[in-house]
């Protein structure tokens, strides 16, 4: 199993986001994302709104930094530390615009995008933005093998039943022969359209038990992600809760887990990351050598 890190400060939800938070900027974020790719983490994440109806940031919270924006920063912060969009919603973009867009930056980091897309739960911004709501899920599948069929691709093309191209020149594209796309949700649809046209799955929103219960409804392909969120962890002040949800979550299937981390500042944070790298050994790939 691999340690990811839900990146704090370029997304701030309430009842997770730690106060410190809040007054923090790029430079912080910078400290962490380097501690994190030295210390041998994963991959960072970032997700995407463009605009959050004002009664759903209660829930939700209001602040989410631009992903393509965030990461490219954070690319070139780092070396070897993975790059997740978390999520992507797939009815505000052309499939071209995303393959573009995320080719770019794979070819930027040297290879280390994952793509994670979703079909989107906000009606309001799918109005804002002049998405189709109705149909948004068979729209996303469509656009989910329009990325396939594109993103490594100069020259793709695609003939699906919302997106159809042909002699279209699509330059840089991405780096990696197969950029591996994951699939948020929450629904046992969002589980099968991932083991069927995905790489892996990050739901939100589920209890361990329900994931467990999902996840043996299904055949799983061989190297199938399943990226699980932490709750708060704090591993220097409480390391035993850290390993049991840690343990918890790989007994529900997980291969990946996207950690939430508690602290009081960026540089707690960061200490944090190096008692979590201790507590779970086998789970970071240790500092760089040579």
């Amino acid at each position: 199993m691999r340690l990811g890190l839900s990146t704090p400060v370029v997304i701030q939800v309430p009842g997770t986001a730690s106060a410190w938070e809040t007054d923090a900027g790029i430079d912080d974020v910078a400290r962490i994302g380097t501690a994190a790719d030295e210390l041998g983490f994963g991959y960072l994440t970032c997700s995407e709104h463009v605009a959050v109806p004002a009664a759903a940031a209660e829930t939700r919270g209001a602040t989410y930094w631009d992903p393509l924006a965030t990461l490219a920063f954070l690319a070139a912060r780092t070396t070897r530390i993975r790059l997740l969009t978390s999520v992507l919603v797939l009815g505000y973009h052309h499939p071209l615009e995303i393959a573009k867009r995320y080719g770019t930056l794979d070819r930027l980091s040297a290879g280390r995008v994952i793509l994670g897309v979703g079909v989107g739960s906000l009606r309001e911004e799918f109005d804002l933005l002049g998405a189709e709501w109705d149909d948004r899920g068979v729209r996303a599948d469509d656009a989910i093998r329009a990325l396939r069929a594109s993103l490594s691709q100069t020259r793709p093309v695609y003939d699906g039943p919302h997106y159809r191209y042909d002699d279209m020149v699509v330059q840089p594209c991405a780096t990696q022969t197969r950029v591996p796309i994951w699939l948020g949700g929450r629904t046992m649809r969002s589980l099968r359209r991932a083991v069927t046209l995905g790489d892996g799955w990050t739901p939100f929103g589920l209890t361990a038990a329900e994931i467990t219960r999902m996840l043996a409804a299904v055949d799983t392909p061989d190297g199938f992600a399943v990226a699980l969120a932490t709750p708060a962890l704090d591993p220097t002040g409480a390391p035993a809760h850290a390993t049991d949800c840690v343990a918890r979550l790989a007994d529900a299937g997980a291969t990946d887990l996207n950690c939430v981390i508690s602290a009081r500042s960026a540089e707690h944070y960061c200490d944090q990351l190096a008692a979590l790298a201790e507590l779970v050994p086998g789970a970071v790939s240790g500092p760089a050598t040579g």
